[in-house]
């Protein structure tokens, strides 16, 4: 019985590449794929930049699609590399200065992702501090300092997730 059943089952893999146009057809499909993956990345990053977190969480469907394609691609190329290597280096090697784009791009998208995630992670704490600081008595000790609060003092937040 299928544990997951939302779990969508992957297609088998196509056989590698034995001829010119299998190969063509295998970098034509991976450049499609690195693409429009590119394409959902660039709107994310624009978006989660402008502050619109709502409309960027609404890619994520298609973004996850589109990076199972893209790892099927990428499976389906390393079967064919010694072939394509031998047959088609020029192809190989435009392949590799397109990836090498994308690789880039999705740097930028991961930075602007991990600065949107520390900001909220900041804005959170600070919220959290400040929330604290009024639920913790001034009291002194004998030597004059401020009295460190015991735990029964620390009321924890609850956030919720949901936008």
């Amino acid at each position: 019985m299928n544990q997951n059943p939302s779990r969508r089952e992957a297609p088998a893999p196509a056989p590698s590449a034995s001829t010119p146009g299998d190969a063509r057809k295998l970098a034509g499909n991976m450049m499609d794929v690195m693409s429009a993956l590119l394409g959902v990345i660039e709107r994310e990053t624009e978006l989660v930049r402008a502050g619109k977190l709502r409309e960027a969480m609404a890619l994520e469907p298609q973004k996850t699609d589109l990076s199972r394609r893209y790892v099927n691609a990428v499976g389906l190329l390393k079967a064919s590399q010694k072939y394509l290597s031998q047959t088609a280096p020029e192809l190989l090697n435009t392949l590799h200065r397109h990836h090498e784009t994308f690789r880039a791009m999705l740097q930028i998208n991961l930075t602007v992702l991990a600065t949107a995630h520390a900001v909220s992670e900041s804005i959170v704490r600070g919220v959290n501090t400040e929330m604290q600081q009024r639920n913790i008595p001034n009291t002194y000790t004998a030597a004059g300092r401020r009295a460190a609060p015991g735990p029964r003092h620390m009321t924890p937040i609850a956030v919720s997730r949901s936008l």
